[in-house]
């Protein structure tokens, strides 16, 4: 399989829950608010041999008229058509603002026309109830109803190879992915496991639904990663988006 950070960037995000670009050669952490957090955001692209896979779907930020994720496909050569599944570890506006896109007749679209999505129900259904500021309705509401959707219930396997499983763990619904190919296992945790720094610590965030669970499941994968030689995918990590234990 191969593995391709989508990097859009890198930001502070405050108890505003507003993402500010940050240049790491110029701008200064500590002239951010206090309890600014320092965060990537970078989906990822994953090629195995039955799918062109995204996880998550990033900031849905546009750029001269186009979505940055589209651009980001296709500087690794990768055009946004040929995506064949999107997996959805949760619906915070950070990993699914470029779920859709707004036309020019102001209505939305889903971004990648060829793809099953896979999302949890439940999570669909809190993040519509929720809504601002973390979830933006109005760019996933194009979910609802779509036949490119597939409705997920609970844990379980995608076309023999994706394993999801529902934590609960960074919000009440969140799900994590291991994509399992021949010898090799991808593992994506989403922001329950988003910085490998938090995987070698005792850590418990305060923005998380169970920040205690969080840290647990933390040691449990970082564990169990270090036997069955995972790869993890770090979707907030500015250094090591990606990493395997030697």
């Amino acid at each position: 399989m191969k593995i391709f950070p989508l990097s859009e960037g890198t930001f502070t995000i405050d108890k505003t829950k507003v993402f500010v670009p940050f240049e790491l050669e110029q701008d200064d952490l500590q002239e951010r608010p206090v309890g600014s957090l320092l965060v990537e955001v970078q989906p990822f692209l994953v090629l195995t041999q039955k799918d062109v896979l995204l996880i998550d779907t990033g900031l849905g930020f546009s750029k001269n008229h186009q979505l940055q994720i589209h651009q980001n496909l296709l500087s690794v050569g990768v055009s946004p058509d040929q995506v064949t599944k999107v997996l959805m570890s949760h619906l915070h506006k950070d990993h699914a603002g470029g779920v859709s896109y707004k036309d020019a007749n102001g209505h939305y679209q889903l971004s990648f026309k060829n793809a099953i999505y896979y999302v949890q129900q439940i999570e669909f259904d809190f993040a519509m109830e929720k809504g601002f500021p973390s979830f933006i309705t109005e760019e996933i509401e194009v979910l609802k109803n779509h036949p490119q959707v597939q409705w997920l219930q609970g844990d379980g396997v995608i076309d023999g190879y994706i394993h999801h499983h529902i934590t609960a763990g960074h919000s009440p619904h969140h799900q994590v992915f291991w994509i399992k190919e021949k010898d090799e296992i991808i593992f994506f945790g989403g922001d329950d496991a988003p910085q490998i720094q938090q995987m070698k610590t005792k850590f418990v965030a305060k923005y998380d639904f169970d920040g205690k669970k969080c840290m647990n499941l933390r040691k449990e994968w970082w564990e169990k990663g270090r036997e069955e030689n995972w790869k993890f995918l770090f979707y907030h990590d500015i250094k090591t988006p990606i990493f395997q234990h030697n």
